[in-house]
């Protein structure tokens, strides 16, 4: 989710050098990735966002060697679902992704590796408590899916290449799911709609009709309608995230946001989500633009 706008905050010249500050601070490193073009390729080698294989040396994902969850019951637990939905998706797809099924990777190095960025230290929100979050919302949601282990495995990638200081965030996300699950031998329809997924979650904005969408989005969107208190940590943790921003611009960026959600017909596309979530949500929204805008 976009949570502050870029072209109110993060592209003001005057920003560069608290950008250029925090990416320091960061310390992210990593292979590049050649599908994504030179410009991003050039990026993701300083900042990390290359392939995903179990063979580090070979251009592919590391595992890694700690638990990088906050809890490791909540990592296993994690571990668990990857393996799922990766084993649902290849039985789905079995003879149409050209690999054997013994010649076909262990899914369990690729999910220590996606945890590993889910816990990266430059994030605060976006972390592992969030994938969890958004796959236990889309296993509310999962009748309303299309395929529902297809928006589960969107969901482990798409904040996979999180910096809060750039815009390309989810195109990459999409490149390191396009590499890595033909490697784990999900099929090429899958693989795009996979990718597909993870790029509509800029805009938030599914077409009719397209359920997998709508359950994604949903999926995201549905921390917006927590408890006050929830929302309030919530709303903390993004503005941590964005701590290189100055006050002011951080201000009018979040309440851009929010005004643009608040101005949608409806922030919950799915029946249920919309049933749940819609009128909490609303109520979230307006206390935060309230607060920033007094």
């Amino acid at each position: 989710m976009r949570h502050v706008l870029k072209s109110a905050t993060l592209g003001k010249p005057s920003l560069r050098s608290d950008t250029d500050t925090a990416r320091k601070r960061s310390g992210w490193g990593g292979r590049a990735l050649d599908e994504v073009g030179r410009d991003t390729a050039a990026i993701d080698a300083e900042h990390g966002g290359g392939a995903i294989g179990p063979d580090a040396h070979n251009g592919r994902m590391a595992s890694t060697p700690t638990d990088p969850t906050d809890r490791p019951d909540q990592g296993d637990d994690l571990r668990g679902r990857w393996h799922d939905a990766v084993s649902a998706l290849r039985d789905a797809g079995a003879g149409t992704s050209g690999a054997a099924p013994a010649a076909l990777p262990d899914p369990a190095p690729y999910a220590d590796n996606l945890l590993a960025r889910w816990a990266e230290p430059q994030r605060r929100y976006h972390t592992t408590a969030h994938l969890a979050a958004v796959l236990d919302r889309i296993d509310e949601l999962a009748a309303h899916a299309a395929e529902p282990d297809v928006v589960r495995l969107a969901a482990w990638f798409h904040d996979a290449v999180y910096r809060p200081d750039r815009s390309e965030n989810e195109e990459r996300s999409a490149a390191l799911a396009e590499r890595a699950l033909p490697e784990l031998g999900i099929d090429a329809e899958r693989t795009a709609e996979v990718a597909r997924l993870v790029r509509l979650t800029v805009t938030h904005d599914p077409a009719e009709g397209d359920r997998n969408g709508e359950v994604l989005c949903d999926a995201d969107l549905a921390v917006l309608a927590g408890a006050p208190e929830q929302y309030a940590a919530y709303a903390a943790a993004v503005r941590e995230e964005y701590g290189f921003v100055p006050d002011d611009a951080f201000r009018a960026g979040r309440a851009d946001v929010l005004r643009q959600l608040l101005a949608l017909p409806r922030l919950f596309r799915t029946p249920a989500g919309y049933d749940k979530w819609e009128r909490l949500a609303r109520r979230n929204l307006r206390t935060e633009l309230d607060l920033l805008t007094s």
